[in-house]
């Protein structure tokens, strides 16, 4: 397992972020809790200082099963615990949820659920699966967030694009009750279905968008820029990647039917960004690249911005 991975678990094959441990069914969320190894709880203790005097405005947060130190945060941090995490979604989604992978990250400091929404969208005869993450953290670096997650089935590529006309997340602060935020949350749920609407006109319009080989290199060249102070190494990895992305793009077997388009190039580009392992591979370069899938991958976004202005 990873080393930022500190527990998790997946249902019958790893999901597209290549993660976790294989279980036969999805499970409920009390199943999902445990799994996970999420059965445990935050306490929040004072803060002190060498000689004993407390230092006003900051709790440390502590999970129960080990004494492991979280996080130092403000005295208006309300903790969300891992059960309240998982009864909030199954509120969200409603009854029968199945959880397809939850895990904690960075020592427990963060945690996650993944839930796959039970419509599916055919978009220009292709099958598009919309799943639902939720994320929190313990250590005080982020909001609660929960948001929705398009991948392309077959070649789970994700399709996380910044649609200006329809959103796709939802957050709130560690100040509030998370329960009294269900409805607003739920609001953004019900989104999903606008959203996948809009998604499914850009797809259309991106297969009209008509791209000659020279601009796909010129996309690429833009992308994967190389300047002229580079060493001959960082330019031979340029090279590198820039075949890598270019192969993506012009041998997939998936999007040889999909026609030379700004949909393919899009797709080559989201294969790209979420599957090529980086020059340096770091041990948790799987996690931060699912850790990103909650706001979308800026490569994939700047591809699409460049499409779109075409």
């Amino acid at each position: 397992m990873a080393a930022n991975v500190e527990s998790m678990f997946s249902t019958r094959e790893k999901p597209w972020h290549g993660l976790g441990t294989i279980v036969a069914e999805a499970p409920t969320s009390k199943e999902a809790l445990e799994l996970a190894g999420l059965d445990w709880k935050v306490i929040q203790r004072k803060v002190y200082t060498e000689g004993g005097q407390q230092i006003s405005g900051c709790r440390v947060n502590i999970r129960d099963r080990d004494g492991k130190i979280l996080g130092v945060v403000g005295d208006r941090y309300r903790v969300v615990q891992n059960e309240e995490a998982f009864a909030f979604t199954d509120a969200l989604l409603g009854e029968g949820v199945r959880y397809e992978t939850a895990g904690a990250l960075q020592s427990g400091r963060r945690v996650w659920m993944l839930a796959k929404l039970p419509k599916e969208y055919i978009i220009s005869g292709e099958q598009i699966s919309p799943y639902l993450v939720f994320c929190n953290s313990h250590d005080g670096s982020g909001a609660i967030r929960v948001a929705m997650t398009p991948v392309r089935v077959v070649c789970s590529n994700t399709l996380n694009l910044a649609l200006s006309t329809a959103k796709r997340s939802w957050s709130a602060r560690h100040t509030v009750s998370i329960s009294g935020k269900l409805e607003e949350a739920r609001e953004t749920l019900l989104f999903a279905e606008h959203y996948m609407a809009e998604l499914g006109k850009e797809i259309c319009d991106l297969q009209k968008i008509r791209l000659s080989d020279k601009a796909v290199m010129d996309y690429m060249k833009t992308l994967i820029p190389m300047r002229e102070d580079m060493t001959i190494q960082q330019k031979k990895n340029v090279t590198n990647l820039r075949e890598n992305l270019k192969q993506r793009y012009f041998d997939a077997p998936d999007l040889i039917d999909i026609g030379k388009n700004g949909y393919r190039f899009l797709n080559a580009v989201s294969d790209f960004a979420t599957h090529n392992e980086p020059l340096r591979k770091t041990a948790g370069y799987q996690e931060n690249l699912f850790i990103r899938t909650m706001d979308g991958n800026a490569l994939i976004d700047r591809a699409y911005q460049m499409v779109k202005a075409a």
